[in-house]
Parts: structure tokens; C-alpha cells; sequence
């Protein structure tokens, strides 16, 4: 149903500028919206962007006037969209079903109140589900797994025995807490695996992404802080310690019996080795390759990962490679002429 500009702007708190009777049909991001429809810039450096979008109006930050299109100017244009946004979209309504008869639930087991098992997800022996939890529909919750309140575990996710996770955390689809960790001993000239004793402990507002895993310590828990959000295909393996509201993006590997600080955040694909500490508040680059101890308060990328000032002068002598190598061979041959000259001077003097 169309919303008039004005009416959106009031919704957000913003301030309309243009036509305020225009009628909105929809809200889309710059490329994929259409006539009728609001979209969003966040800054005005990307004012110039308006320019490519067939979008009938724009929420922009307070103090910038776009040229061409009505616009609603707000103090935080991602929040004033996301509400927007909602209301076009709105989430579907969820009607807490309790407990299926379809799933499979140990007796031991201690269900809170208002907890939602979903068909064909299991509880283990002895495990306990908070109140207000939500278990999705394939997800495996092994024997003596502890869940705090209002925690949601998505489909075919796998908590392994003895996992604990804290009040209101989130487990996406296929993450795997609790699987072994990767250390073996070379016995007789076979692997053999180490102990596997320990646990999983999550904190308490946790997010974990799908297909992440995360592996259990050897004799005691590997442990991620509270408020740590983690994204997708994230490996973190045994006796690892990480501490309160990391951020810790897709595709990053971090080796056993690592410990990172507070607030410290790792791009995509970084890669950390094992038994080194990440301080508080580090950041580590994309692709960075983390060999040593990080101290706090700095921001390293690159691999080996360096400080970003001394990666920057290391990143500028190999752009100029190819150059140095040029002059190389043109100074080889200014030698080879100079000594060649010196030789049939020396010869001639001789003569």
C-alpha cells in the first residue's frame, strides 16, 4: 500500500524535503530500486550515486539536499531505512507452537518455560533448554548441553555433549560446536588423537553464523565471550579463549589455544596461528596472517601481518618492482660499458 512522503518522514523523525505528498510504493537499495519506490544514501560523498537510481525519493543525512529527487533527512539514515523498510516488509507473525510431538527428547532432559522444540530436533541425556528457547527444526542438541534463556538454534545445527551457551544467544543453521580438535600424536608411526575432555562455553548474546565451527578444548572449554558475534564459515579450534564483543568476520581460521582480548576485530579470511594473544581492541585486516602476538589498540594486515604504517612503506617497494628491476639491468649495463672502457684503456696504456 502507497505511504505518502510526509508520512514516512514522520514515522522516522526526519524532515521532508520536495514534494511531501509523493506516494511511496516500496523501499530498495540505490541499484535495485524502482519508480515509486525510497532508497537510501548514508553519506554525502555519495550524493553523485543518485544520479544511477530509478528510486522516486532518498533518506539522506541531516543537511544534505539532493538535487533532483524528494528526500526525508534523518540523524541515522540506517536506522530511519531499516524502519521503513519494515514497514513495507513487515516480518512475518510467529506463533509459538511449545513442543512437537515429533521431536525427540530425552526424559532427563529439563525443558524451561514457553520452550519451542521443532519437528525432528533431538535433546540428549541430561540436557537442559532455558526458558523461552527456541530448537529449529534437525537441530542436534547432544547429552548435557546447557542452554540459558530465550537462546534460538537454527535447523540442523550441532551442539556436541556438554556445550553451554549463555542467555539470548544465537546458533545459525549447520555451525557445529564441540566436534573434536584437530591434534593428533605420532605413535608407532600412526596418528593417534589427543584427548578430547573439554567443552564448548559460549557467553551470553552470542551470535554464531551458519556452517561455523567451533572445537572443543582438549581437557577444559574453549570459550567465546559474551556479546561476540561471529559470522559465517568460521573455524575456531581447540582450547581457544576469545574474549567480550569480538568481531569476527566470514571465512577466518583461528588455531588452537589462541586468546584474543575485548573488542577485537578480524575481517574476512584472516588466518591466525596457534598459542599467540590478539589485544584489546586490535583489528586484523583482510587476508591478514597472523604469526605473533598483536598488542591492543593497533591495526595490522597483510601476511605476515604488520603494523598498517609499516605495511603501507613494505606494500609501496614491491608496486615498485618491476621498476627497480629495469633500472637493475640498465645499471648492469652501464657497469659492463664502464669496465670494458676501463679495460681497453688499461690495455692501450700497457701497449
Amino acid at each position: 500500500m502507497a505511504v505518502g512522503l510526509a508520512e514516512l518522514a514522520n514515522m522516522v523523525g526526519g524532515a521532508t524535503l520536495g514534494d511531501c505528498g509523493l506516494a511511496i510504493t516500496g523501499a530498495a537499495t540505490l541499484a535495485d530500486a524502482r519508480p515509486g519506490e525510497i532508497t537510501f544514501v548514508n553519506s554525502a560523498d555519495k550524493a553523485q550515486r543518485l544520479g544511477l537510481t530509478a528510486a522516486s525519493a532518498v533518506v539522506v543525512p541531516r543537511g544534505m539536499a539532493p538535487v533532483n529527487l524528494p528526500a526525508i533527512q534523518v540523524d541515522n539514515v540506517a536506522a530511519a531505512f531499516a524502519v521503513i523498510v519494515r514497514h513495507f516488509r513487515p516480518p512475518r507473525a510467529v506463533t509459538r507452537a511449545g513442543v512437537s510431538p515429533r521431536a525427540v527428547i530425552s526424559p532427563s532432559a529439563r525443558l524451561g518455560d514457553d520452550v519451542e522444540i521443532h519437528p525432528g530436533a533431538t535433546i540428549g541425556d541430561d540436557a537442559e533448554i532455558g526458558a523461552g528457547s527456541t530448537i529449529h527444526a534437525g537441530a542436534r542438541v547432544l547429552a548435557g548441553c546447557k542452554l540459558g534463556e530465550k537462546v534460538t538454534v537454527f535447523p540442523n545445527a550441532v551442539l556436541y555433549e556438554n556445550t553451554i551457551i549463555g542467555p539470548r544467544s544465537t546458533i545459525h543453521a549447520n555451525a557445529v560446536l564441540g566436534g573434536f580438535g584437530f591434534g593428533y600424536t605420532l605413535v608407532d608411526g600412526r596418528h593417534q588423537l589427543s584427548a578430547q575432555l573439554g567443552h564448548v562455553e559460549i557467553g551470553a548474546d552470542v551470535e554464531i553464523g551458519a556452517g561455523t565451527t567451533i572445537d572443543r578444548g582438549t581437557y577444559g572449554p574453549t570459550v567465546v565471550g559474551e556479546g561476540t558475534k561471529i559470522d559465517n564459515l568460521v573455524m575456531i579450534a581447540h582450547n581457544c579463549r576469545l574474549g567480550r564483543h569480538n568481531l569476527i568476520c566470514s571465512q577466518v581460521g583461528i588455531a588452537g589455544s589462541t586468546t584474543t582480548g575485548d573488542y577485537v576485530t578480524m575481517a574476512g579470511q584472516v588466518g591466525v596461528r596457534d598459542h599467540v594473544h590478539i589485544g584489546d581492541r586490535a583489528v586484523l585486516g583482510a587476508q591478514a596472517g597472523v604469526p605473533n602476538d598483536v598488542a591492543a589498540d593497533i591495526f595490522v594486515f597483510g601476511s605476515p601481518a604488520r603494523p598498517m604504517r609499516e605495511q603501507k612503506v613494505i606494500y609501496a617497494a614491491i608496486a615498485r618492482l618491476p621498476d627497480m628491476r629495469q633500472e637493475l639491468k640498465a645499471l648492469r649495463a652501464a657497469v659492463a660499458r664502464l669496465e670494458a672502457q676501463a679495460g681497453k684503456s688499461g690495455h692501450n696504456a700497457a701497449a
